[in-house]
């Protein structure tokens, strides 16, 4: 039985799957992944995008972080590819139990998955240091300099930063869905940005599967290893 058939088998028998995800899901879908040799870390910016997109440069360098983060980060013309689909499908099946991300797309919410953890926050939500209130991404796109609220605040992304701490509530829920899995499926992700990686350790069944196109640090803890691209392997299965 090969790496595909396995994987099928053991989703078919599995009722309370969590998928765990990074960059690598998003990366088919045409949005950059920092990591990668051809992805952020290797172009040409002033400063390296870890520090960009960090706590301190955003409230020293708010104009230039904002031209980075529209340039960059803002991939609103992205669709869901094979992996972001077949999660949703596999959701309103009754089988997945939750989607945990460490990606910031919203692109598993376009899909039509409804329990999604999103361990970095999301650029679809931005809001205003003053009073609170909440904007689209579109609206930051479609601003120059620093976005301002209709009170005069300057907007922030409800994204974790560069030295900023994980939400409580996130991570609470994502490690509560990831014990009571039965099976869960690791994809796109290369195990190595904490504390959001450090999830996966809370699973004690035996179905841990990953996918991924490099080697993690966690293969020999997993049950399955399958190499290639998430969407591709996804595309594979039937729900």
């Amino acid at each position: 039985m090969d790496g595909i058939d396995r994987l099928q088998k053991w989703i078919d028998e599995s009722n309370k799957i969590v998928f765990f995800g990074g960059a690598g899901v998003s990366t088919e879908s045409g949005i950059p992944d920092f990591r990668s040799v051809d992805g952020l870390y290797h172009q040409h910016y002033s400063e390296p995008p870890e520090t960009i997109l960090s706590h301190s440069y955003y409230v020293r360098k708010k104009e230039e972080f904002y031209r980075f983060y529209r340039d960059k980060m803002l991939c609103l013309d992205a669709k869901p590819n094979e992996a972001h689909i077949k999660l949703a499908e596999l959701e309103n099946e009754g089988k997945l139990a939750a989607v945990v991300t460490q990606n910031i797309d919203g692109l598993h919410q376009m899909a039509g998955s409804k329990t999604v953890y999103e361990l970095h926050g999301s650029v679809h939500r931005n809001y205003c240091q003053r009073c609170r209130k909440m904007y689209n991404a579109e609206y930051v796109l479609d601003t120059e300099g620093i976005p301002k609220c209709d009170c005069g605040g300057e907007l922030k992304p409800d994204v974790v930063l560069y030295e900023e701490g994980l939400d409580d509530n996130t991570v609470t829920k994502s490690i509560e869905a990831i014990k009571e899995a039965d099976m869960l499926i690791v994809g796109g992700t290369s195990l190595v940005v904490y504390p959001a990686a450090g999830l996966i350790n809370y699973y004690s069944g035996n179905k841990m599967v990953l996918i991924n196109l490099a080697s993690t640090p966690k293969n020999a803890a997993a049950d399955l290893v399958i190499n290639g691209k998430i969407g591709e392997v996804f595309s594979k299965l039937h729900v």
